[in-house]
């Protein structure tokens, strides 16, 4: 796990340190599927208390970020749900538990915001995120989103 030197922030997810890193992630969906994620997002999505957007800073730079978006009232989604986007560490900084604990604080920050289950989509090219998802809990749940037709997308979910 990352030491105390990890200190997260919520920021804007159109602010630089969350763009930069949000580009980076755009660019490994490139190496990993061809493209980049095509989801719709809306930066406000992202802004509390209906979301919100984290950036994990080690000696003062971005090494990790993560964001939750509220779905409530929405086809394929239950009322309560915080949907995970943009989860995505660094590559110098992979294998240091940045992305289990971006997850955690996600997680924590969901459920005091009175979400009651959080879920997200990965794809089978990303074995390391899927691995990460089942160790922390998450069980398969119907597909949801863009890509609920395609052979490649997992879906997972956790009750808070």
């Amino acid at each position: 796990m990352p030491g105390p030197d990890v200190v997260f922030r919520v920021i804007g997810y159109d602010e630089p340190d969350a763009a930069k890193l949000i580009a980076e992630v755009q660019q490994e969906y490139v190496r990993r599927y061809g493209g980049q994620d095509s989801t719709p997002v809306d930066p406000a999505e992202f802004a509390p208390p209906q979301g919100l957007f984290l950036v994990g800073y080690a000696d003062d730079t971005p090494v990790v970020c993560g964001g939750w978006r509220a779905h409530d009232q929405e086809p394929y989604f239950e009322d309560g749900d915080a949907e995970v986007k943009r989860m995505y560490v660094v590559p110098a900084a992979r294998g240091l538990g940045y992305a289990r604990a971006v997850l955690a604080e996600l997680e924590r920050t969901a459920l005091a915001a009175g979400r009651r289950r959080i879920v997200l989509e990965t794809g089978t090219r990303q074995p390391e995120a899927i691995a990460l998802y089942t160790s922390s809990g998450y069980v398969a749940i119907p597909k949801f989103g863009r890509y609920r037709c395609h052979d490649g997308s997992r879906c997972y979910g956790k009750i808070l």
